[in-house]
C-alpha cells in the first residue's frame, strides 16, 4: 500500500444492528461528511428491533446514503483509498449487508478493505472530537448489548477489567421501559421520564458495588423495579419516580466501578462511549468525579455516542495506515472479543 493511498479518504460503513451509517474520514484532514439513518420507525410497532427487518431496510438504505455522504464530503469514488466496515459484533444479516457493500466497492476500486470491531468504533469515537484523549486510559463501554471496562495500552492494546455477568446497561434500561409501559425505543423514553421523577422516594441497590472487582450485573436490579411497579399507585408521578431511582442506580453503579477500574490502572483518563453515554445525568455525575477527584473525562459528542458511521470511517483508517487489510472474502462474526484485535503499532 503506498503512502498516496493512506493519504486518501477512507469510506466508512456501520449497519450491526438497526442503524446504517456511512462517514467518509481522510488522514490529517479528520472527519469530512457522515451520515445516520435510524430505522426506530420501522421497529416500534414491534417493540424491538426485528433482525430480518433490519437487514432489509439496510439493503435499501445503504447504497443511497453511501452516494449522499460522498456527495457532502466532495469526493468521488476514484478517490477513496480504503473502505471500512463493521465486521461484528451484531446482528448478522444486518452485518453481512455492510460487509457485501463495502468489499464489493473495495474490490471494484482496487482499494484495501477492513472490517471493523464495532466496540473499537465506539472506544476509539472520542478521538474525533478537537482535544482527544491519548493512552493509556481505561474505557467505560456502555450500550444496549455491552457494559465494560476496558484498559487501553494503545490501539488495539485491550485488557478487559470487568464485563456484565447479564444484561447491559443499556439493556436493562430498555427492559425497565417496557415493563413500565414505556414506548419503544424504551431506554431514551425513561431518561426522559427520570428527569421528572423525585429525588429519594424510591431507592434501589447498587447491584455488586458492596464485594470487590470489576463486573456488572443488572438483572437483579430490574427485578427490584418490577416489584416496586406492581406494587405501586402506577400514577404518571410514581413511574416518574421509580425511573429517577433506576436511572440513579445505574450510574452510580457504573461511577463508582470507573473509580474502582482508574485505582486499579493507575490511569488518570476515562473514556465513556456507547449509546449509554448520552445520558445526561451519567456524563454530569462522571465529569463532576473527574473534576473532584482529578481525572478526566472524556466523552464524544452525543451524536457518536450511538452507532455511526464515522467511528467506524475512524477506526478504519488507523488500522489501513498501519497495514492492516484481509483478502475480499466477506466475512462477519456476530461475536468477536475485542481483547483478539492485532494491536497497531505506535
Amino acid at each position: 500500500m503506498s503512502d498516496r493511498t493512506l493519504s486518501k479518504p477512507v469510506l466508512g460503513i456501520e449497519s450491526s444492528c438497526d442503524e446504517t451509517g456511512v462517514a467518509v474520514y481522510a488522514a490529517g484532514r479528520g472527519l469530512l461528511a457522515h451520515r445516520l439513518y435510524s430505522q426506530v420507525r420501522l421497529h416500534a410497532a414491534y417493540g424491538g428491533v426485528v433482525p430480518e427487518l433490519a437487514s432489509r431496510d439496510h439493503v435499501r438504505k445503504l447504497l443511497p446514503l453511501a452516494r449522499e455522504t460522498l456527495a457532502a464530503a466532495g469526493v468521488g469514488l476514484r478517490e477513496l483509498g480504503g473502505v471500512a466496515y463493521t465486521a461484528g459484533p451484531g446482528l448478522v444479516g444486518a452485518l453481512l449487508v455492510g460487509a457485501a457493500c463495502a468489499r464489493t466497492l473495495a474490490w471494484a476500486l482496487e482499494v484495501p478493505a477492513i472490517g471493523v470491531h464495532h466496540m473499537e468504533g465506539h472506544l476509539l469515537a472520542p478521538l474525533l472530537e478537537p482535544d482527544p484523549p491519548a493512552p493509556p486510559f481505561v474505557a467505560l463501554l456502555v450500550s444496549g448489548g455491552h457494559s465494560m471496562l476496558v484498559h487501553v495500552a494503545g490501539i488495539g492494546r485491550y485488557r478487559l477489567l470487568g464485563d456484565t455477568l447479564d444484561d447491559a446497561a443499556g439493556e436493562a434500561f430498555d427492559k425497565t421501559a417496557k415493563l413500565m409501559g414505556l414506548p419503544y425505543p424504551g431506554g431514551p423514553a425513561l431518561a426522559r421520564l427520570a428527569e421528572q421523577g423525585r429525588a429519594g422516594v424510591y431507592r434501589f441497590a447498587r447491584p455488586m458495588t458492596d464485594r470487590p472487582g470489576l463486573d456488572f450485573s443488572f438483572s437483579g436490579l430490574k427485578t427490584q423495579v418490577l416489584l416496586a411497579w406492581q406494587a405501586s399507585d402506577r400514577s404518571e408521578q410514581t413511574r416518574a419516580d421509580i425511573a429517577r431511582a433506576f436511572e440513579e442506580a445505574i450510574v452510580e453503579t457504573l461511577t463508582i466501578k470507573c473509580r474502582r477500574a482508574l485505582a486499579a490502572t493507575g490511569a488518570h483518563t476515562l473514556v465513556i462511549a456507547g449509546g449509554v453515554g448520552a445520558n445526561r445525568r451519567l456524563r454530569e455525575q462522571l465529569a463532576e468525579a473527574g473534576a473532584r477527584e482529578g481525572f478526566r473525562a472524556c466523552f464524544p459528542r452525543l451524536e457518536f455516542c450511538t452507532d455511526n458511521g464515522a467511528m467506524i470511517a475512524l477506526a478504519g483508517a488507523l488500522r489501513l495506515a498501519a497495514g492492516q487489510h484481509a483478502d475480499a472474502a466477506i466475512r462477519v462474526f456476530p461475536r468477536w472479543e475485542l481483547a483478539s484485535l492485532p494491536a497497531v503499532a505506535a
